[in-house]
């Protein structure tokens, strides 16, 4: 009987050995006729001995991994008060910080892009153990809104404002899948 590749739903695959040491995998119809089938030799010791050396590679690539891993000397930079950063298309500047009971206070400078809204959506303050985003503040220069639109024709200064912070703060800015610090020498 020919048949034709795809298989009739009909059919169904099953395995069926023909003997322990080799396993058949066989096509059969509803009807109980073989169409089609494979017989892979394969012993027991060979088995063993394939997922031995299987697992010695993946040791191997793992001991090399973290050969590498271990002399992979990850750099961080802090920048200084006043330095620039280019992150993607923008250029940022941490000018000051000042701290206050009510708030952290961080003036920074922002150009390179043509952006309406979310510039200041970037900027990060590491203290006290944590992480936190811009608060809202008040005023034109007070406020994560003043921060939000950015010329590329002008350099735009603002304060982006924290909540207080005890200990001396970080501050980062991340854009484009990039960051950059800026902390106090």
């Amino acid at each position: 009987e020919t048949v034709s590749w795809p298989l009739p739903r009909r059919w169904e695959v099953s395995a069926v050995p023909m003997r322990p040491e080799a396993p058949v995998i066989a096509m059969r119809m509803a009807k109980g006729y073989v169409v089609r089938r494979l017989v892979v030799p394969m012993s027991t010791r060979k088995l063993i001995l394939t997922a031995l050396v299987c697992g010695l590679a993946i040791l191997l690539a793992g001991g090399i991994k973290l050969f590498q891993v271990a002399n992979d000397e990850k750099r961080v930079e802090v920048l200084s008060f006043g330095d620039e950063a280019t992150l993607g298309d923008m250029t940022v500047s941490v000018v000051s910080i000042e701290r206050a009971s009510d708030a952290t206070s961080v003036t920074v400078t922002m150009t390179g892009v043509d952006l309406a809204e979310g510039a200041a959506a970037g900027w990060r303050m590491l203290a006290d153990g944590r992480v936190s985003e811009p608060i809202a503040g008040t005023g034109s220069t007070g406020s994560v809104a003043a921060c939000a639109s950015v010329s590329a024709a002008k350099v735009t200064r603002c304060v982006v404002r924290f909540a207080p912070a005890e200990s001396a703060p970080t501050v980062a800015y991340l854009r484009a899948g990039e960051q950059r610090q800026w902390a106090a020498d």
